[in-house]
């Protein structure tokens, strides 16, 4: 019984790694495919790239939403990563809070 408890505590933990890990590398990969199209000032919004696009169709969105705080928001302008996600026909989940507002 303590083997069974020991290697379920084994694979949890294994699996929070994974999942750190790739939350971590969605925030790479969206740094580098999306990062023009995200950052200040609100104007002129630039159409995504197809590579941007992918990025956001296959990242892990609650993940991103994490990570967003105060001092991401001096970079990240909302209203572009908004019209970012609605170009490349995602959409934020209904009561989403991303970022420090």
């Amino acid at each position: 019984m303590a083997k069974l408890l020991s290697i379920m505590l084994v694979l949890a933990i294994v699996s929070v790694t994974v999942s750190a890990d790739e939350c971590e590398q969605d925030r790479i990969d969206m740094k580098r495919e999306c990062r023009r199209y995200h950052t200040w000032p609100a104007e002129p919004k630039l159409i995504p790239s197809e590579a941007c696009c992918a990025m956001w169709q296959r990242a892990s969105v609650p993940c991103l939403y994490k990570d967003v705080n105060k001092d991401k928001m001096k970079v990240l302008c909302m209203e572009k990563v908004v019209f970012v996600v609605k170009y490349c026909k995602m959409s934020f989940t209904p009561g989403s809070k991303c970022g420090s507002k």
